[in-house]
Parts: structure tokens; C-alpha cells; sequence
């Protein structure tokens, strides 16, 4: 990150190295259909865009639309798929967009803490709201506890970015017995969002 704790500099590192590898991808091959350019971009390209992402978030608008454009690169390499629009490429090529990734990892680092998964102690990162009487009045019984914060850089960290997101879920996905389980039951029920690259996680 750079002075002032943005991590702009490192976005565009990730795009670009995935751009290169995309590059020597549509030079190396002569025919590219569906099959194949997902297969390549899911095994050598997309991990340069997500690798430890869960910690730097893109944050600035620029930023993300940095990393999307890759994917829309990506899509465009399909002759057949060339009069379509970004997110219509998408849903044919079953290729969630990045910000719907982001969104659903932020979802599973976070249920894999509060579960126990991880052994950490995940109380100060992500603490729960309070309960009254013993209950929780309102939401599910794993709802966090909404914390201000005086920058955005703050803001943009996971244990505040998913509070209100994670709040809203249904009971049935955050206490889903297992990761597996609950990458299911997430993407069958915010399925409407896979193919979307303009996600708020304030309004999802």
C-alpha cells in the first residue's frame, strides 16, 4: 500500500500481470472457443486478480473497474460472443463476475472465523452484536455489532465492509453446517448477483 494506505499500486500490478499472461494466451493459441478460454483463464489469469483479495480490497471505483476490464478482455477473446454485452458474456460463459467473487469470499472468510475454522480468536476482527435477554431481537442470531469508523481506508477493511451484507443474510446460510454447505445455499440464493459488476455491499 502506499502512503496514504491505499493499494491502488498493487491493483495495478495484479491487472497487469494477468493482462500479460492473457496476452501470450491469445498469441499462443489459433482457435479460442468457449471451453477453452475459460478453462485458461480460471487456472492462469483470474488467481493473479484474486490472490489474498480478502485483505486488499479494492476500495476506489478505478481500482475495481481495473480488474473487471481483464475479465472483460477475457470475454472478448470468444469470436462468438463479440456482439454481446459484458455481462450477457458472462452468464453464457458461466463466469461470475469479480466483484460477485469478492463479495462471496469476503462471505466465507467470514463464516469460516466465526465457526471456528480458523484458529484465531475472531471476536476483535468481527465482534457480535449484543443480545438482549439472551436473544437476538431482530435478523438472524449471528448479526454483528455496527461499529463507526472516521476513514474510508477503515471502512474498506472486512470486519466492517461485510457487517451490514452479513446482517442481512438469512439464518439458514450463516449457521449452514459446514464451508460446503454454505457456498451452496449462498449462491443459490444470491444467484441474481453472479453476473453483476456493479455490487454495494451497503444495498445488495
Amino acid at each position: 500500500m502506499d502512503s496514504s494506505l491505499k493499494l491502488s499500486v498493487h491493483v495495478a500490478h495484479a491487472a497487469a500481470k494477468a493482462n500479460q499472461i492473457l496476452g501470450l494466451i491469445r498469441r499462443s493459441f489459433v482457435h479460442l472457443d468457449i471451453t477453452l478460454i475459460k478453462q485458461l483463464y480460471i487456472s492462469m489469469v483470474r488467481p493473479h486478480l484474486e490472490y489474498g483479495n480478502v485483505v486488499w480490497h479494492p476500495m476506489l471505483k478505478k481500482d475495481q473497474d481495473a480488474l473487471e476490464s481483464v475479465q472483460r478482455r477475457a470475454t472478448r477473446l470468444v469470436p462468438s460472443l463479440s456482439k454481446l454485452c459484458h455481462e450477457e458474456r458472462l452468464t453464457v460463459m458461466g463466469l461470475p463476475s469479480l466483484p460477485y467473487r469478492r463479495l462471496r469470499g469476503d462471505a466465507i472468510e467470514t463464516f469460516k472465523y466465526l465457526h471456528g475454522i480458523y484458529s484465531t480468536n475472531s471476536s476483535t476482527l468481527l465482534p457480535l452484536a449484543p443480545l438482549h435477554n439472551g436473544i437476538q431481537t431482530r435478523g438472524h442470531s449471528l448479526k454483528f455489532q455496527k461499529r463507526e469508523c472516521r476513514l474510508s481506508v477503515r471502512a474498506n477493511v472486512l470486519g466492517f465492509r461485510i457487517v451490514n451484507f452479513w446482517n442481512s443474510m438469512p439464518e439458514d446460510i450463516v449457521t449452514a453446517p459446514s464451508v460446503n454447505i454454505f457456498k451452496g445455499r449462498f449462491d443459490k440464493k444470491y444467484a441474481y448477483l453472479q453476473y453483476c459488476t456493479d455490487i454495494d455491499y451497503v444495498t445488495v
